[in-house]
């Protein structure tokens, strides 16, 4: 649930990014280039010099993106492989109850 809110929330930034794609930080008006590992959030480089945010780990953007991005990609595969296994034995029962 949580990698699904977060592919959701960097989706949602994608659409709205500006003309060279990126979004602007709403307390700074910077690029937010940065992402912070501990709130799983978007910032900007003001932000990560703030107090909140200064002993956070924080990765580039489109690391963590990526990142993300192949997490959500396993758990789909999991999915998939639950749903076929689970397509066959509805398959199996109702060959047996025929």
């Amino acid at each position: 649930a949580k990698i699904i809110e977060i592919a959701k929330r960097l989706s949602l930034q994608a659409a709205k990014g500006g003309a060279a794609g990126e979004r602007l930080c709403e307390k700074h008006q910077e690029a937010l280039k940065l992402f912070c590992e501990e709130d799983q959030t978007p910032i900007c480089l003001v932000c990560r010099e703030s107090q909140a945010h200064r002993v956070h780990a924080v990765v580039p953007i489109e690391e963590a993106a990526e990142e993300h991005k192949e997490k959500f990609q396993a758990h789909v595969r999991i999915l998939k492989d639950r749903r076929e296994k689970l397509l066959g034995l509805k398959v199996a029962e109702e060959g047996k109850s025929l």
